[in-house]
């Protein structure tokens, strides 16, 4: 099943149901949003996808073209965001960049940070930003939208309470980091608001790409017209969402909603390139001791999508274009 939310006008826009082939679009008149959906699950559920079926059999006739430039994030804002950093090997190529050891634990304890979920963009919004100065950089995820997670969770609890999964671009300001990472505290302003793909999926929409607890697909990211990497998620995942869940659940409840994302998908395989410009760029001080990739600057695009193997988008596209903020 596929769901998406269109912009109405309200903060929480209005849930649809879509087409596998991303064509054709339906409003459910039993639930109006996403959120709504998720608080009863288990009742909601059946009706949707009853609703997803006869859609994809050209069987509702007050269906409508899915226009993904008018989709809000599924979740246009939530209870909970927290990213994680599953690729290790992303993590040691930022410390190699900058000669420090990184410490055993990173392999064995997940490294997780709460970002703020107030106001995500949607997937096509422009990434307003009031000075390039910042390091503007994208950061091409996966996530996860949870049921209710119990705190004290096994990872094998929290498989069965994943619910849906998105794409994600976690936008993040290389510039502020070091500073705000210096006071001890954590991120913040380097994190502003990320994007979502305009479609959520079921789990069971992947396949055999999905086994419970990865993908196992490229997820692909433009710089403008350029392929900046295409590594798949499912290859170097140390720690996979069962267990990204339950590291988010230790010492709290996760309320229906919560969303858990991988952080930067990275392959130990250069060739496959790269989900983010810092990766690229501690790839070139290996490599010559300098950077020589800028950062994001006003006008650039950045795109982020996955294809199963026919060639067939899943979650629709991530298309943002970088904009100076005026306030």
């Amino acid at each position: 099943m596929k769901l998406a939310t269109i912009k109405d006008g309200s903060r929480d826009g209005r849930l649809v149901v879509v087409s596998r082939d991303l064509k054709q679009a339906v409003k459910p008149c039993h639930v109006t949003t996403l959120q709504a959906a998720l608080d009863d699950w288990d009742s909601a559920k059946p009706d949707l996808e009853e609703l997803y079926g006869r859609l994809n059999a050209g069987e509702v006739k007050e269906a409508f073209d899915f226009d993904q430039v008018a989709c809000e994030s599924p979740l246009p804002r939530a209870y909970q965001w927290a990213d994680g950093s599953a690729y290790v090997n992303h993590v040691e190529l930022v410390r190699k960049a900058r000669n420090a050891e990184m410490p055993e634990t990173f392999w064995t304890d997940p490294l997780m940070y709460q970002g703020g979920s107030d106001t995500f963009l949607g997937p096509r919004d422009k990434i307003k930003m009031a000075s390039e100065d910042y390091g503007i950089d994208m950061e091409a995820e996966v996530a996860v939208i949870t049921g209710d997670v119990p705190m004290g969770a096994t990872p094998e609890m929290a498989e069965k309470e994943i619910r849906l999964l998105m794409t994600v671009n976690d936008v993040s300001l290389r510039n502020l980091i070091p500073g705000e990472l210096a006071k001890g505290f954590g991120f913040f302003q380097s994190k502003p608001s990320s994007a979502f793909s305009p479609v959520a999926v079921t789990p069971d929409e992947l396949g055999d790409k999905w086994d419970g607890k990865k993908v196992f697909l490229p997820l692909v990211t433009h710089l403008n017209d350029t392929v900046l990497g295409k590594p798949d998620c499912g290859v170097d995942m140390v720690f996979d969402f069962p267990t990204l869940v339950a590291h988010a659940a230790k010492t709290r409840p996760l309320a229906a909603g919560a969303i858990v994302g991988s952080g930067t998908i990275s392959n130990v395989d250069e060739t496959t390139g790269s989900s983010c410009l810092a990766e690229v760029r501690m790839l070139e001080i290996i490599a010559d001791g300098a950077p020589k990739t800028p950062f994001m600057r006003f006008g650039d695009t950045v795109t982020i999508e996955m294809f199963d193997e026919a060639g067939a988008s899943i979650f629709g596209q991530i298309h943002q274009e970088v904009e100076k903020y005026e306030l």
